[in-house]
């Protein structure tokens, strides 16, 4: 067994089938990406839900009947274009469980993740059998800087991601670099980040991410979530909070309700990991405009810091408001 086959072993939890969400703006390596990850050597089968049949394009030498609603690629994999609603594509899939281990859903270039993301909010079917390991946004390090200029939903596909692969970085030098990750960073301060070059990354760096596990994320980033004050230029912009102490249960599912209520159309994302009072299990809490989903994900690792991390990704953001709100919500 390969170091990578070990790394990606199905893990003890909760059964769910972990779902990728690779997104990237028009020509910055989506399928790419998606042929390496169906032709590594992983020991896995993914199932792979695309957008248009005509980006497909995994290998040359593929075989697929456009006819058919879901189909077996000679690699192992199976394919859906999404002719229909992706809900019930899922549903189809899930009753070929065994044919796979995880599954990749390949948005447009011009897409939105938003929509995709909430379908793992707002159907009890689909978040029975499935869950959302992580948002993947694939970044065109040579037109990128160009790209957020002039199309908010490059801006909306950062935005979302837990992870971003900056493609193509040999075509650019060292410096251009830095600006762009600087740009990145203005806009998503807590995704993970990783340079490539034709696609060609770790799968560890793609795959079983738990995206909406923020305590796994910092792992990777620990200074991510530090709540600086300095502007933004970006009209989307990324802010976090700390609290140490505990929180009250009641209080924030109030006060989160009514923030999305009232500002959920500029919240793009919200996740964290909370410290309930009077409760031994972290609560992971994410939300995606107005839906917010949460559940308790285990316990406190010994000498882990009891603390709740709570990050918002959006436009129109009050920094003040939101750490007034989050301070409102501790225990007595």
């Amino acid at each position: 067994m390969s170091e990578t086959q070990a790394a990606l072993q199905p893990k003890d939890g909760d059964g769910l089938v972990p779902v990728t969400v690779l997104t990237g703006f028009l020509g910055a390596g989506k399928t790419t990406l998606l042929n390496h990850i169906l032709t590594a050597e992983h020991g896995r089968k993914y199932a792979v839900v695309i957008n248009e049949f005509g980006e497909l394009g995994v290998d040359n030498d593929l075989v697929v009947d456009a006819d058919e609603e879901v189909f077996e690629m000679n690699n192992g994999c199976i394919c859906c274009t999404v002719r229909g609603d992706l809900i019930r594509i899922l549903g189809s899939l899930m009753k070929r469980r065994g044919k796979f281990d995880g599954i990749i859903v390949e948005t447009t270039g011009l897409a939105d993740p938003a929509p995709v993301a909430q379908t793992f909010f707002v159907d009890e079917d689909v978040r029975g059998k499935t869950r959302l390991d992580a948002v993947v946004t694939v970044v065109d390090a040579m037109n990128v800087l160009q790209t957020l200029d002039e199309s908010p939903e490059a801006v909306n596909q950062i935005a979302f991601a837990d992870v971003i692969i900056l493609n193509k970085t040999d075509l650019v030098d060292e410096a251009a670099i830095a600006a762009i990750e600087s740009r990145i960073r203005s806009i998503n301060a807590v995704a993970r980040l990783h340079r490539a070059q034709r696609g060609d990354v770790a799968l560890t760096d793609v795959l079983d991410q738990g995206g909406f596990d923020l305590a796994r994320a910092l792992e990777h980033a620990p200074r991510f979530l530090e709540d600086t004050s300095h502007s933004h230029e970006e009209n989307v912009t990324s802010m976090s909070y700390v609290m140490e102490e505990p929180l009250d249960a009641a209080k924030f599912q109030a006060w989160i309700g009514a923030l999305l209520q009232e500002q959920g159309a500029d919240i793009l994302r919200a996740k964290g990991i909370l410290n309930y009072a009077g409760e031994n299990r972290r609560f992971a809490f994410q939300a995606v405009h107005m839906m917010a989903d949460g559940d308790f994900i285990g316990p406190w690792k010994e000498g882990e810091a009891r603390e709740s991390r709570l990050v918002f990704i959006g436009r129109n953001l009050n920094r003040p408001r939101l750490r007034r709100g989050f301070e409102s919500c501790r225990a007595q």
